[in-house]
């Protein structure tokens, strides 16, 4: 691909992530940009699940001036346009009536409705395509969703904060006794923040007993909306607006995703309810909060695999935050 493609993809990517994830669902984050010569003459994003998808935006959103332009442009878009009529029309069809001139997609769509057929339509309507621009960073956007369509589960992101000598907390037996305070009140809001972008947040029957955890984003998006909330346990009864897993397995994940429409899942303690996700390979990214304090002893912290790789690291002292994969 040509620096230029990738010059234009980049404003493409930049305008899905403007989404958020809550409001586009279980659909993908996705951009679209309509060049003509070196001028953008159209661009838009997919911004709500069942609402109109990033090409359609990007089209109309085309100056009556410039509509003669369009058969004469290219388009740039993250993800393979979609070729199906489900609660909207098919975007590849859309674009070959349009006569667009080219086509440059990030990612095919794994989707089975789709997975090469939206490509098929275009070249069928004589539209030259070229796929793999910036692939990568189209795959990063669109995690969440190609872990839905591919694994059939919710994309399922590991959270804690420990000590210094790698503790999470001192053992604790009521909930009168308080917790170890690991992260800083900035850290605090980021782990807010970082709620209102995932779909369902669940914890364990011990993390509810002793802590009686809120799990809502109340510090960075006060309002109606947090994630839902889900309790793993096998015997303990969920409080009321919670749902409850009574197993962690790979039919259990996939149970939230087709049944109660989750498609991204933090999962925030405790350290045996963390461990199990990992021991069962059940996880997608961790986040891994250090502070310098020492607890001496206490409830040991996750173990990630050896083979688990840090992808970035940030520090907002005193603490410092490495995220993870598999």
């Amino acid at each position: 691909m040509t620096s230029s493609h990738e010059h234009y993809m980049w404003r493409a990517i930049d305008l899905a992530y403007r989404a958020e994830g809550r409001e586009v669902g279980l659909n993908p984050r996705v951009g679209a940009l309509l060049v003509h010569r070196g001028r953008i003459i159209g661009e838009g994003y997919h911004q709500r699940m069942g609402e109109a998808h990033a090409e359609v935006h990007c089209l109309d959103s085309v100056a009556e001036s410039d509509r003669p332009l369009i058969p004469q442009s290219t388009l740039y878009v993250t993800l393979e346009p979609c070729a199906h009529q489900g609660r909207t029309p098919s975007c590849a069809k859309r674009l070959a009536a349009e006569h667009v001139g080219r086509v440059v997609v990030g990612i095919p769509d794994p989707n089975p409705l789709v997975a090469g057929k939206g490509v098929a339509i275009l070249r069928e309507a004589g539209i030259p395509v070229e796929v793999g621009c910036l692939s990568e960073a189209c795959e990063e956007l669109t995690k969440v969703f190609l872990t839905n369509q591919r694994l059939h589960r919710p994309y399922v992101l590991l959270k804690w904060a420990e000590s210094a000598d790698g503790y999470i907390d001192t053992l604790r037996h009521s909930a009168e006794e308080r917790p170890v305070l690991l992260s800083t009140p900035y850290t605090q809001l980021l782990v807010h923040r970082l709620r209102s972008q995932y779909s369902a947040i669940l914890v364990g029957a011990e993390t509810l007993r002793l802590d009686r955890p809120e799990l809502t984003n109340r510090r960075w998006l006060p309002g109606p909306y947090s994630p839902q909330r889900i309790l793993l346990s096998s015997g303990a009864t969920a409080p009321d607006g919670w749902l409850r897993l009574s197993k962690l397995t790979p039919e259990s994940l996939s149970t939230l995703l087709e049944k109660h429409h989750i498609a991204s899942l933090m999962v925030e303690g405790g350290a045996r309810v963390l461990q199990s996700f990992i021991e069962q390979g059940l996880w997608d990214e961790a986040r891994v909060e250090r502070s310098p304090l020492l607890i001496h002893e206490g409830v040991s912290a996750p173990h990630l695999p050896e083979q688990a790789t840090a992808l970035s690291s940030h520090r907002f002292a005193p603490n410092t935050i490495t995220t993870y994969a598999p």
